[in-house]
């Protein structure tokens, strides 16, 4: 629903990382673009994410070197001044962006800031899977817009295929999508259980992409790689635009609490999402999905011991993630993917 009658205004909105936040700013940017079509929006970000926003119609970008120097910061701030910025959306609180504030706070510039409720995010710890979900950062970014006059509706998540890249070749089949890293261990899916993910996705599925970043990730990619010939090893062949669009034409795709669930988010993917350490509850879930129907997780005492996926699990074998089987991955998988389950004693894990 579009506004009329609001002053033509000069929005700043600042997010500087990490990667998946930055796709879940992405959400509420775009609810506040098409809610306020004569609003001004500049958004300050680290120039690795600036292709992101520029997605966006009609939206400045600034953007701050990926070091964040502090002669860059100060640069950008004189720039986004000199624009004539009217209000500030600090959607980050980080230190930098706690800096912008201030600047523009001493020109009497309106400001408003994210807050990360760190209090009652670690109030869930270890409370297992009774947990009432807490307000998803999307909707908390959309509550700092709101903040400063401009309310928007709550974003919606898109299902909007686009061309597979040339390299992937034409789609036939069923494919499936995997993601098995994530920027923390305490979130990552034990190699071992992977590897037999992977040998009952290439057995039930026609192509299995798998994507990874670089280094030891991309080792275990295209070691699947070279093990089956229905699997293909996604990083380095395309950019992320390209992994966007391969995602938003599998069936289904299996990801850590990482970047590839906020990318598959975005691209309206059918979802399964691996949680160990960490809980979907804290907010941080793929925006669009549900949490009973897209998450495979285990309901113990300890979880979550981990809002970020900081620390190391206190045990030997961290059971969040060896009590998550691949049959329990797989069943979930096939059934959002529409592959009716046959085999005796296959049964969906739910959370």
């Amino acid at each position: 629903m579009k506004h009329t009658g609001q002053p033509c205004r000069h929005l700043l909105v600042v997010r500087f990382s990490a990667m998946g936040d930055v796709l879940m700013s992405l959400f509420a940017v775009s609810a506040l673009r098409d809610a306020y079509p004569d609003l001004g929006i500049t958004v300050a970000t680290k120039r690795r994410f600036a292709a992101f926003y520029k997605e966006i119609p009609d939206i400045e970008v600034l953007a701050l070197d990926d070091k964040g120097s502090l002669k860059s910061l100060f640069a950008l701030i004189r720039k986004a001044a000199d624009s004539g910025v009217d209000a500030v959306a600090d959607i980050h609180n980080s230190l930098r962006s706690r800096i912008i504030r201030w600047c523009f706070r001493l020109r009497g510039v309106r400001v408003a800031k994210f807050r990360k409720n760190r209090r009652k995010r670690a109030s869930i710890k270890g409370k297992g899977l009774d947990i009432k979900p807490l307000r998803h950062n999307v909707l908390s970014f959309c509550d700092v817009f709101a903040a400063l006059g401009f309310p928007v509706q709550e974003p919606c998540q898109r299902h909007l295929p686009r061309p597979v890249p040339d390299v992937f070749g034409v789609k036939s089949g069923r494919w499936i999508g995997y993601a098995p890293f994530a920027s923390k261990a305490m979130k990552i899916y034990p190699e071992d259980k992977s590897r037999e993910l992977v040998s009952m996705m290439v057995g039930n599925f026609d192509r299995v992409f798998i994507f990874t970043g670089p280094g030891r990730e991309l080792s275990f990619a295209r070691e699947m790689e070279e093990k089956y010939p229905n699997v293909t090893a996604v990083f380095g062949r395309t950019d992320i635009w390209g992994e966007m669009a391969l995602m938003s034409n599998l069936d289904v795709i299996v990801t850590m609490d990482s970047s590839s669930m906020h990318l598959a988010s975005l691209a309206g993917t059918p979802l399964v999402s691996v949680w160990g350490a960490t809980h979907p509850a804290a907010g941080f879930m793929g925006y669009g999905y549900d949490i009973s129907r897209n998450c495979v997780q285990m309901d113990l005492p300890c979880r979550p011991c981990s809002i970020y996926g900081e620390g190391k699990c206190r045990f030997d074998v961290p059971e969040c993630f060896e009590g998550i089987s691949p049959v329990m991955i797989m069943s979930r998988a096939e059934e959002l993917a529409g592959i009716p389950d046959v085999r005796a004693g296959r049964q969906g894990f739910s959370s």
